[in-house]
Order: C-alpha cells, then sequence, then structure tokens
C-alpha cells in the first residue's frame, strides 16, 4: 500500500513511524514545506492520510478528486462549509473522515451511545475533556464527538462550562475543556442520576494510538467504493 502523507508535524511524523515498522506499506511521498507541494506530485499513491490544516483542504479534495485516491482525514478545527465540501467529495471517491481515530474512543463513543438512551432523562450528562498546552481549538473535535453519540437529535443545549449565577441546571448538556502539561487526550462523559453516577473515561499515553488508528482506517477505505465513513464502520463495519 503506496500511502501518501499529508502533513508532517507531530502526527504526520508518527504516521510515517506506523507505516513504516508495516512491510506492506511504503511511504510513496510527504506534502508539506520542504517536501512535495501537493498530493498530485506524489506519485501513485493508493491512499491519502491528512493531519495537517484545515487551510490544506479544499486543495487536497481537488487533487484527491482528480487522481480518485482514497483519503483518511485527520485534521481537526474544520468549518462547517469544510465538512460539506467532504461530505461533497465523498460522493466520488471513499474518506474516513473522524475526529479520534483512537480505537478505544470509537468503543466509547458507541457505548455512551447506547447508556444516553438507556438512562434517558432521568440522567444528567457532562463531557469532560482534557488536553495539552499547545492544542488550539476547544472543545476537542474527540468532545464534539461525545456530544453526538448522547445527544444525536440535538435536543439539549451544550453549555460549554459555566459562571456566575446560572441558575438551576436545565436542558443542557455540559462540555468542559481543560489544557495543560503534555496531556495527549483524555475524555470522560458522566451520566449523573439519583444517588447513582456511572462515567466513561478513555485516556490516550500517546499519539501514536491516533497514528495506528489512521493507517488502519487507510487499509480499511482502498477496499471501499466512494462513501463518507468513520471509526465505527472500520471497527464494526456499519453494524
Amino acid at each position: 500500500m503506496n500511502v501518501a502523507l499529508i502533513g508532517y508535524g507531530k502526527m504526520g511524523r508518527m504516521v510515517e513511524d506506523v507505516c513504516r515498522a508495516q512491510t506492506d506499506i511504503r511511504i510513496a511521498g510527504i506534502v508539506d514545506e520542504g517536501h512535495l507541494p501537493s498530493l498530485s506530485r506524489v506519485a501513485s499513491p493508493d491512499v491519502a492520510i491528512d493531519f495537517s490544516h484545515p487551510d490544506n483542504l479544499l486543495a487536497l479534495l481537488a487533487a484527491a478528486l482528480e487522481m480518485q485516491v482514497p483519503l483518511v482525514l485527520g485534521t481537526t478545527g474544520l468549518s462547517a462549509a469544510q465538512e460539506e465540501s467532504i461530505r461533497e467529495a465523498s460522493r466520488q471517491i471513499p474518506i474516513v473522515r473522524t475526529q479520534n481515530f483512537s480505537v478505544g474512543v470509537t468503543v466509547m463513543r458507541r457505548i455512551a451511545a447506547e447508556m444516553a438512551a438507556a438512562l434517558g432523562e432521568e440522567f444528567d450528562i457532562e463531557i469532560t475533556e482534557t488536553h495539552h498546552r499547545q492544542k488550539v481549538d476547544a472543545p476537542s473535535g474527540t468532545a464534539k464527538m461525545l456530544l453526538r453519540a448522547v445527544d444525536p437529535q440535538g435536543g439539549h443545549a451544550p453549555r460549554y462550562g459555566r459562571e456566575g449565577m446560572v441558575g438551576a441546571r436545565g436542558r443542557e448538556i455540559g462540555v468542559h475543556s481543560l489544557r495543560g502539561g503534555t496531556v495527549a487526550g483524555e475524555h470522560s462523559v458522566r451520566f449523573f442520576g439519583e444517588q447513582e453516577e456511572l462515567e466513561l473515561r478513555h485516556r490516550a499515553d500517546s499519539r501514536r494510538i491516533f497514528a495506528a488508528g489512521a493507517v488502519k482506517a487507510a487499509r480499511f477505505v482502498r477496499q471501499q467504493p466512494a462513501g463518507l465513513y468513520d471509526m465505527d464502520d472500520v471497527l464494526f463495519g456499519g453494524r
């Protein structure tokens, strides 16, 4: 499998390490400053893995469509318009798009959705995420993904932190962001009921788990028809 790396920051280098550790994967090219200028300059890529910057997205989609190259998109902080561009492109090429490539987080999201459905309105829900001090967006994409999982219809107002005389809790889900140190990523979903509480928590000790998940997604998407997929499809085949 010939892999094109889009972006060569910390995540791009980690994806490269994971790829080079596997005998059936070759790095076909790296698209970044000081390397190749675009995906169109990569020779015969079977799939492209993107951990770069939102500003690169439209050019990447255009090149992938022209070359018919499947995509694995891991860049965060995309706008609603950019997400729509991804959906449009997925009508012609297969794309895996997710906010978190961790196998553990994928399982956590599925369990959180089932717990929210089973517990119903009798339980209040709060989501907390913690990341390193260099992370630029908040809340994390994973926290947003978990929010959609526990409230798929959007019936609760997200409350991004609380301050002052906020009054009694309404029909809301709190989403809280902590930043500091070198934390790779920690997420929790807590369900508060009458005299009982449940908590789901996932902690990443290294970003390498995200790189490994992205490579797993690359193996998957290469074999798929045009469409928009996520890690649920990669792990569970859409079941």
